[in-house]
């Protein structure tokens, strides 16, 4: 009999002290509890998401020593813990010393492996560059240290044996990527398990996205059941970061016994210590996860995110710009969840377009938080502001010219955004030593409805990964489940999306925004969100041949009700790209960091240059095509 600790701690990223320190508490927790073998994440030591501190040697030795820490902490105990690994005699390939993403294990004061591997650690074998991963920058991998050795991987991809009393134990060990083996060349489970080790075991520093562990589960069981060996998967929980997007880490670490079945699973976003025998692994009765893309785990990475991510900073109270509408209603409430509502302040700020409707939903949405409240009128600022710029001489002094600034009725409505945030709510966050949020979400940020240095502008984008109909659910998830009552007015829920800019955006007259939000939630998800991402070539082809709705998932019939014909399908098409791909770009550079929910958020995890948007040569023929065929039915 074995028994084994699966620690699915907190890592705190670039903060190898702290964490070290968290690991030794957690071993001597597993060994006055009976455990003989406790298994970390990846990367438990240094942190994973760290940017490019993997460049500072001193950092590095710190990771190395708090590494030799751990070691001399294995006794009666065997540890198993990811950490960077070194080898200061070699270079990678840019130059810098070497580095491996290493998995060690620690037994009786010394690390073991050495005796069929170059190293007296396991490395990674799939380094991973897509999404937030930047892998390859900074790691040496086993596959190009195969070729390093002229050798094929495979021969490096061996099985560490560690003796426990009067038996050895042999562990095929991995990390995260390494699991997730479908389109490599390389299958390192498979390698693995053709060795017949007694158990494999995958250390992870894994994101939360939505939908993740349903993918994962159904990956690892099929590897699972193939090799006929059991698999320990054992994940951190906590936040990280790589600058522009914010990722929670959901732990669920996960037994899969050698049919591929779940055995046991620890509690998502919860960091503990559960335990179980080895032996009976395969013994165990198999058990049904809980889905992990519901609006319940939605608002629990969220939630969780966002907690964090104020700890991490220190901030303690929190502005938000209310407005009556659903996405300020949404972040109030939550923030509330969060702080208690003596932490957070509303500021409602009418002008002239605002209705008495918005204005009175915004107390009302107020009260029912017991949130502090002010209402803050911009109109008189805004005045200020167009009769600066009204009056002002504009003069060349090479030529003598001198002209005036025309202040049209949409520059009128960004100042109204900017004034809001870049002064009111900038304003009252630095009279409370606090902070504002950008309550923006994501089907705006796409196509940069937003206003820079306004309704854009805050410390952290929380809302910015859920399309509008995500904002809404999680609306109804808050009134029904968190709070158990109606905190968010119903009046909120039910009202046309307007940002009251202007009297063409007056809701109680039915006007709104421009965007449709049960069709371009989808349009706008294709071009981000698909694995192959959508162009307007891909969205002209599917709706030529009447597949568009089933492709993007929108409503049946949808499309009929909202375009007469291709002309104004081909003319929105093409706004919404043109502004995704160009100005929408330009403030998604300058906007906070976004808190990733989604398989891509915005930021890093959605890698993009100022380049316009490109038209490919089949779309432009094939709308040539569809709008000949319009002209010539009319005629």
């Amino acid at each position: 009999m074995l028994k084994a600790a699966l620690a699915q701690m907190e890592v705190i990223p670039g903060r190898p002290d702290l964490n070290s320190a968290k690991i030794m508490a957690m071993v001597d927790e597993a060994r006055n509890n009976g455990a003989e073998l406790i298994i970390f994440p990846e990367m438990s030591i240094p942190g994973y998401l760290i940017g490019d501190m993997w460049e500072q040697e001193s950092f590095l030795r710190d990771c190395e020593l708090y590494g030799e820490k751990v070691c001399e902490a294995a006794v009666d105990i065997c540890i198993m813990f990811g950490n960077v690994a070194m080898d200061w005699q070699k270079y990678n390939n840019d130059g810098r010393v070497r580095k491996y993403n290493a998995f060690f294990i620690a037994k009786d004061r010394k690390f073991w492996g050495s005796d069929n591997f170059p190293y007296p650690f396991r490395i990674k074998t799939l380094q991973p560059n897509y999404r937030e991963f930047d892998d390859d920058r900074h790691f040496f991998s086993l596959q190009k240290l195969a070729i390093e050795q002229d050798c094929a991987a495979a021969s490096l991809l061996t099985p560490v044996q560690v003796p426990f009393g009067t038996r050895t134990v042999s562990f095929g060990c991995m990390l995260c990527e390494d699991g997730w083996s479908d389109h490599y060349h390389v299958q390192p489970m498979e390698i693995l398990a053709r060795q017949k080790p007694d158990l494999l075991v995958n250390i992870s520093c894994s994101p939360f996205t939505l939908g993740k562990n349903l993918k994962r589960n159904r990956l690892f069981s099929q590897q699972v059941r193939k090799a006929s060996v059991p698999l320990i998967y054992v994940n951190n929980v906590g936040l990280q970061n790589n600058g522009k997007t914010v990722y929670t880490f959901d732990g669920y670490s996960t037994v899969y016994n050698k049919r591929g079945e779940i055995v046991d699973y620890a509690p998502a976003f919860t960091e503990m210590i559960s335990y179980l025998e080895l032996s009976d692994i395969n013994v165990r009765e198999a058990m049904v996860p809980p889905g992990d893309a519901t609006t319940e785990v939605v608002y629990g990475a969220l939630r969780y995110g966002v907690e964090k991510f104020l700890r991490s900073i220190g901030l303690k109270d929190v502005v938000v710009g209310v407005s009556g509408g659903i996405d300020s209603a949404v972040a109030a409430a939550l923030y509330t969840d969060i702080l208690g509502p003596e932490h957070v302040y509303l500021v409602n700020m009418p002008s002239v377009f605002n209705s008495r409707t918005t204005r009175d939903l915004s107390y009302e949405l107020a009260r029912n938080l017991g949130c502090w409240y002010t209402e803050i009128s911009i109109q008189e600022a805004v005045n200020h502001t167009v009769d600066q710029l009204s009056s002002a001489e504009v003069k060349n002094w090479r030529t003598g010219i001198v002209k005036q600034l025309t202040v049209s009725p949409f520059v009128t409505e960004n100042i109204q955004a900017r004034d809001r945030s870049s002064r009111i709510l900038a304003g009252v966050a630095a009279a409370l030593q606090g902070g504002f949020t950008c309550n923006a979400n994501k089907t705006e940020m796409t196509v940069g409805y937003c206003t820079l240095y306004g309704d854009e502008a805050g410390f952290l984008a929380a809302l910015s990964d859920l399309w509008k109909h995500q904002v809404y659910a999680v609306a109804e998830y808050l009134n029904q489940t968190v709070y158990g009552r109606e905190v968010i007015p119903v009046g909120i829920i039910r009202l046309k999306p307007s940002a009251e800019l202007s009297w063409e955006q007056a809701v109680d007259e039915g006007k709104g925004d421009p965007i449709i939000y049960p069709y371009h939630d989808y349009l706008f998800r294709a071009f981000v969100e698909r694995w192959n991402r959508a162009t307007p070539e891909e969205i002209l082809t599917w709706y030529a041949a009447g597949t568009l709705e089933k492709e993007i998932g929108c409503q049946a019939g949808l499309l009929a009700e909202i375009f007469a014909s291709p002309e104004e399908f081909i003319n929105d098409l093409e706004r919404w790209w043109k502004l995704y791909m160009g100005m929408g770009v330009a403030k998604r550079i300058q906007a906070p960091p976004v808190l990733a929910v989604t398989r891509r958020a915005f930021g890093f995890d959605h890698r993009e240059s100022q380049t316009g948007g490109y038209l490919s040569t089949r779309y432009k023929a094939l709308k040539e095509e569809l709008l000949s065929k319009e002209v010539g039915s009319r005629e």
